[in-house]
């Protein structure tokens, strides 16, 4: 039997990711087997949750999934553990901006699983137990078992919390004091992810570990967390896969760190065998390369060095020219244009790549403009912009996707599919299957 608990905020900058991640080492450090999870498409928490679980954080997020998957999801992460920890997104009721689809909210209801929330209690005292009464009464299907008080001043600022948390009947389960030192160092896009952050980025899940088992009940977390309700379990295939297992090539490290588990989960059922590369250190392709996946992350963070590993970038671009499957997203798509902010890349799109001051942020409702290794022309998909970055051009002579309110975006260049649209794998599993049997016919 498998518990699980969410862990809300009324508000980003509460500090659920300290308190969710503080929780989740914590648990896994007094032998509670732990399975991560994050609501939304956030590939940077995910990271922090791997450290402190040593299991692979998984994202939860319907939009990009289909809400009929979340179940199923759970269920797969969390075999073999005791306890599912869930970080929300934003503030619990937060979702897609036109109608709050995909909040915290919905995907406790989702899964079948409480709320703790965490509170900021800086700057009020009795004042929430009104927050408290307004977020449990303002959807009454939400289940708010707990308070975590965070921020908390002084033993005299703590009473009187406690006491307006009594007044609408909810339990304390931690109260964490002002601290300054658990400050992730973060930049344009959120959070230095936690491959870029090395040590620190363990010293950090340290700190939170060890604040959180000092101020928050632990076996009171546990007795709030409820079983996971029974139902079917996602897989990442339904049969053995036939012909030669072809090797796909996924860059990961530093620089490209935005994934999926479920990713090499499907591409490994799909018949593949996947190997890591890291574009930072790695100047060859793994022997037997059949095709490449260049998932996001922070390229532009580490330009000059990825500008000076001209072996890598030239067995790309000499893997591109086979008409090998190569998939990139955001980053990759960054990494495959002719130069980054003047410093050259792998020069097999013919576009060039800036940072800008403007975030363009949003879910998309896309169609595939142009058949591709991973989508046929007219596909409709679910997916996800997030980046400070401009490509010039914005979209090649077969453009990879449209959206209403956009230009066409993107591109499909012999067998390179690039875009800035990010997709979940676990919601097109088909597109992963289509990718290796493209493959295998290369291999």
């Amino acid at each position: 039997m498998v518990r699980a608990v969410v862990i809300a905020a009324p508000a980003s900058g509460s500090g659920k990711t300290t308190v969710a991640t503080g929780l989740m080492a914590a648990f896994a450090r007094r032998g509670t087997a732990v399975a991560p999870f994050k609501i939304g498409p956030d590939y940077i928490d995910p990271g922090y949750h791997t450290l402190a679980a040593g299991r692979p954080g998984r994202n939860l997020d319907p939009v990009l999934v289909g809400e009929q998957r979340i179940g199923p999801l759970v269920r797969h992460g969390a075999r073999g553990a005791e306890v599912a920890v869930i970080e929300g997104v934003m503030g619990l009721f937060d979702g897609r901006v036109s109608d709050g689809y995909g909040s915290t909210a919905q995907v406790a209801a989702m899964v079948g699983a409480p709320v703790v929330l965490v509170v900021d209690c800086k700057g009020q005292s009795r004042s929430v137990a009104a927050l408290l009464h307004g977020f449990r009464s303002f959807d009454p299907t939400v289940r708010i078992a707990g308070v975590v008080l965070n921020r908390v001043g002084s033993e005299r600022h703590a009473e009187v919390l406690r006491a307006a948390c009594a007044e609408v009947g909810l339990p304390v389960l931690g109260v964490l004091p002002r601290r300054t030192e658990l400050a992730v160092p973060s930049r344009h896009l959120g959070l230095v992810t936690a491959a870029e952050h090395g040590v620190a980025a363990t010293s950090a899940v340290d700190a939170m570990a060890e604040l959180v088992a000092e101020h928050v009940d632990l076996d009171a977390v546990l007795a709030v967390a409820e079983p996971l309700p029974g139902g079917d379990v996602w897989s990442p295939g339904t049969g053995e896969p036939q012909g030669r297992r072809p090797v796909v090539a996924m860059a990961g490290g530093a620089a490209f760190s935005f994934g999926y588990a479920e990713h090499v989960e499907l591409l490994d059922a799909a018949g593949a065998d996947v190997v890591l590369v890291d574009p930072l250190r790695d100047e060859k392709l793994p022997d037997g390369t059949s095709a490449l996946v260049l998932p996001g992350g922070f390229p532009e963070e580490h330009v000059v060095a990825l500008g000076g590993n001209a072996p890598l970038r030239t067995a790309i671009r000499e893997l591109a020219a086979t008409g090998a499957p190569i998939h990139a997203e955001c980053g990759g798509l960054l990494y495959l244009c002719r130069d980054l902010d003047g410093v050259e890349m792998c020069d097999v799109l013919p576009a060039s790549a800036a940072m800008t001051g403007r975030l363009t942020l949003g879910y998309r409702e896309a169609v595939a403009l142009t058949g591709s290794s991973l989508f046929a022309a007219g596909e409709r998909v679910s997916g996800h912009e997030f980046h400070h970055c401009a490509v010039t051009p914005r979209a090649g002579e077969r453009p990879a996707w449209g959206w209403r309110g956009a230009e066409p975006e993107g591109f499909v260049h012999g067998g390179v599919h690039a875009s800035f649209l990010h997709t979940h794998p676990a919601g097109n599993p088909g597109a992963v299957a289509r990718f290796v049997a493209a493959a295998q016919v290369g291999s």
